[in-house]
């Protein structure tokens, strides 16, 4: 089945340009279809979803946290589909899937009176499994599967320029993902919850449609080399990969598991952050207003160094990317621990914003360059999983901490000691290439 055109009507072989770029475009507009199963694209729900369910808000967020591990746990096997099957159906299934979860979620209300019916039940425990699936199935196909293929898949067809088509990327996406709350907003304060789940659903199953159309797997299924470039060429241009790990080969490295982590902390900590943001900042004496505003720096921050350090990634060492971006996760939790002084809210944001862009280039670039392209989606599988855990279990920790000792400052401690513990353990970190 890789490789074939079953369905499509598109060779890149006889494309009059590299069809690399229809690649880039086509998957990132894949990453951007991912933003209703993103917590983005979630939480804008919240409110009228769990109002009209009957839930609290612990119980919607219990939902949503279950869910999202369950999908952690099961995220690696799609890795491994992408190996098998490439990113074209993995992408296709991952789309449909997640526009049938967004139907079902649409008529969560419904299946839940039908289910107490049925039961003659009138619990708060129905609607909360309804939603606990539910969430499950979005976050398994939205903020897993169909990101990790379509960001795959570009990775794929560049080698020597994947650091630069990574950039534009990165920013679309950026961009992309930053504006999706105002209109989802929208679409919910103008119609309903109900439309707008519906409205989201139909575009995924057109996208559906232009995946089997554009999604290519790699191109030499097509007689073509990675970057355009003519096979002598590209032989020349082109470092060539000295060997192509397996997972298991690949977690036997030290760099798997240090590269891993730091992005496992940025996704742990970026979420806490996120989602408790405004009583993060309330507990150090700022009025409601002040912690909403430290997010567009820090997204200026963030597109400056992803966009930079994408382009410079096709040349520099991605151990240096680690350091500097262990650095941003430094400066973040010492900006975190003396939020109330002057130099608190200023380390928060450009040491988030740091963390934040290195993010964004090392999730894409690294994997490919240092454990080759054969495996790479059992691999980068295993680290979604890592990341999808992490960002479930933040708010929970994050409320616990605080809800135990009055203060998230413990948090901060803690996150210093596990970066020192980083700093100290990444000097063997070496490309295993």
């Amino acid at each position: 089945m890789p490789g074939k055109n079953y369905l499509s009507f598109i060779d890149p072989s006889k494309s009059p340009f590299f069809y690399g770029y229809v690649v880039l475009i086509i998957g990132t507009v894949g990453v951007y279809c991912s933003i209703p199963g993103q917590t983005i694209g979630v939480s804008v729900f919240t409110d009228p979803v769990k109002d009209a369910l009957g839930l609290s808000r612990n119980q919607f967020s219990n939902a949503y946290m279950i869910g999202t591990i369950c999908s952690a746990l099961v995220i690696g096997r799609a890795g491994r589909w992408f190996d098998v099957y490439g990113a074209r159906w993995v992408a296709f299934f991952a789309a449909i899937a997640l526009a049938f979860a967004l139907v079902l979620c649409s008529v969560s209300m419904q299946i839940s009176q039908v289910i107490k019916s049925f039961l003659n039940q009138d619990s708060w425990l129905i609607p909360f499994v309804v939603m606990t699936l539910l969430f499950f199935l979005l976050r398994f196909s939205g903020q897993g599967v169909l990101p990790m293929a379509s960001r795959n898949m570009v990775m794929i067809w560049f080698d020597k320029n994947r650091g630069k088509v990574n950039a534009i990327s990165s920013i679309a996406v950026s961009f992309g993902f930053s504006s999706a709350p105002l209109w989802l907003n929208f679409l919910i304060e103008d119609y309903s919850w109900e439309f707008a789940w519906q409205a989201l659903a139909c575009v995924l199953f057109v996208f559906a449609a232009l995946v089997l159309q554009f999604y290519k797997n790699k191109p030499e299924d097509y007689g073509l080399v990675p970057d355009g470039f003519s096979k002598k060429v590209a032989a020349e241009a082109t470092s060539p990969v000295a060997k192509q790990y397996t997972l298991k080969e690949a977690q036997a490295t030290r760099a798997f598991w240090m590269f891993g982590l730091i992005l496992t902390f940025n996704s742990f900590f970026s979420t806490g952050l996120t989602f408790h943001v405004v009583s993060i900042f309330a507990s150090e004496g700022f009025p409601k207003e002040d912690p909403i505003s430290i997010f567009l720096p820090a997204s200026v921050v963030a597109v400056t160094v992803s966009l930079i350090f994408n382009f410079l990634s096709d040349y520099l060492q991605l151990k240096l990317y680690l350091y500097l971006m262990i650095f941003g996760g430094l400066i973040a939790s010492v900006g975190f621990l003396f939020l109330s002084s002057t130099i608190g809210v200023p380390f928060l944001i450009i040491g988030f914003g740091i963390m934040s862009g290195f993010f964004g280039v090392l999730n894409a670039i690294l994997w490919p360059r240092y454990y080759g392209r054969l495996h790479l989606g059992a691999i980068t599988g295993k680290i979604m999983s890592f990341l999808i855990l992490a960002s479930a279990l933040a708010p929970p920790v994050f409320s616990f901490c605080f809800s135990t000792f009055e203060s998230y400052q413990l948090l901060g401690y803690l996150g210093l000691a596990f970066l020192l513990f980083l700093v100290l353990t990444s000097i063997r970190a070496n490309n295993p290439q």
